[in-house]
């Protein structure tokens, strides 16, 4: 049996015993909270309120990742939650003052019988039509799902090669669709006999459809993100060995310039802090809001550490809602937000082009 922390099994206990009013015409207005926010620099003031509190909205999941926010007009606030339960095969719908209810299953894994323990999609985001778009473990591929609730597989191979599982991803304002590829979803990670490549790859696919391999050399690529400019990429690696963020220049043709380690976390993954490098997102000021050991770090465009959003768990993922000023956080069993001062990159014009869509079709 998995020890828990004192911490860990009060938290817990709390969410069970709420887990059924948070699922069921949920009240908002007073949640439930869990962890701190810590404050390494007085810059972290200007993005965060001191004394926000972490908001839990649901809990009782296996794994949540892969949050994304879909705007839509005509609801009443403005869009709604979804998000990955990667062992459970499927996707969660949040929407405010109602709670979570399922959208999608299975959501990564469609043949027979069991595949794993990670079976289902992780990273979720919309392309320029508002669709959502999967990177699926158990079909190792990377799909999306149309307007009329079909699926359309967009790569799942590079040089013929089937992917390993597909993580997480983010779009270049051209509709380049940017990658990463580690082993996170086989039922034996890196040692499955399945595997047909021998790395874990960052790629690009374009929109001609060509896959290119942009890099190899990260041992186990996760999160992805570009700067608000999209002239440099930032990928996470979540391997407790070398936990660690990279920055990559972005050339002028998509491929990408000699990367540097951006942070460093190892030392942190040494003090037992729950997590590793994950996924990430960047705020309209250029700076970085990413899961890694210990919650959510918050750096500055050129690397400093401010703050973290100190969750207790392992924290997987984030994502900019609403009005792109709330972050929200899957970490573990819980779906959580937090209110900050800033937006996330591109945000207003992504509103904009993206409800437009949808009014259209």
């Amino acid at each position: 049996m998995k020890k828990l922390s004192p911490f860990t099994f009060l938290s817990t206990l709390a969410a069970a015993l709420l887990t059924p009013c948070l699922l069921s015409a949920q009240d908002t207005t007073n949640l439930p909270s869990l962890g701190e926010i810590i404050k390494l620099d007085p810059a972290l003031d200007a993005l965060i309120e001191p004394g926000t509190k972490i908001e839990v909205l649901a809990s009782g999941f296996d794994w949540t990742e892969g949050p994304v926010w879909v705007p839509e007009k005509k609801h009443p606030r403005g869009g709604y939650l979804l998000f990955s339960d990667i062992p459970r095969n499927k996707v969660v719908r949040w929407d405010e003052g109602v709670g979570t209810k399922t959208f999608l299953k299975p959501s990564g894994y469609t043949g027979p019988g069991k595949y794993g323990g990670e079976p289902g999609c992780n990273g979720l985001l919309l392309d320029s039509k508002g669709c959502l778009v999967s990177c699926e473990h158990g079909d190792r591929r990377l799909s999306v799902l149309t307007k009329n609730g079909g699926k359309r597989t967009l790569v799942d191979n590079y040089e013929g090669k089937r992917l390993n599982s597909p993580n997480d991803a983010c779009y270049h304002p051209n509709g380049d669709l940017y990658f990463t590829d580690p082993p996170y979803g086989l039922p034996k990670r890196y040692d499955d006999p399945r595997r047909e490549l021998d790395f874990c790859g960052v790629y690009r696919l374009g929109k001609d459809g060509k896959t290119t391999l942009l890099t190899k050399e990260l041992t186990r690529p996760n999160g992805i993100a570009f700067s608000p400019d999209h002239k440099t990429l930032y990928v996470a690696q979540s391997d407790p060995e070398a936990a660690i963020w990279k920055s990559f220049p972005v050339k002028e043709d998509g491929t990408l310039g000699e990367g540097k380690v951006f942070y460093d976390a190892t030392q942190a993954v040494e003090e037992k802090l729950p997590g590793l490098p994950d996924g990430l997102k960047v705020d309209q000021e250029g700076n970085l809001w990413a899961t890694g050991p210990g919650g959510v770090y918050i750096f500055t465009p050129k690397g400093k550490l401010l703050g973290r959003i100190s969750t207790g768990e392992r924290t997987a993922n984030c994502a900019w809602g609403n009005d792109g000023s709330t972050l929200y956080i899957t970490a573990d069993m819980y779906l959580l937000r937090i209110k900050t001062k800033t937006r996330g990159a591109g945000w207003t014009k992504k509103v904009r082009r993206q409800t437009k869509t949808q009014t259209k079709d």
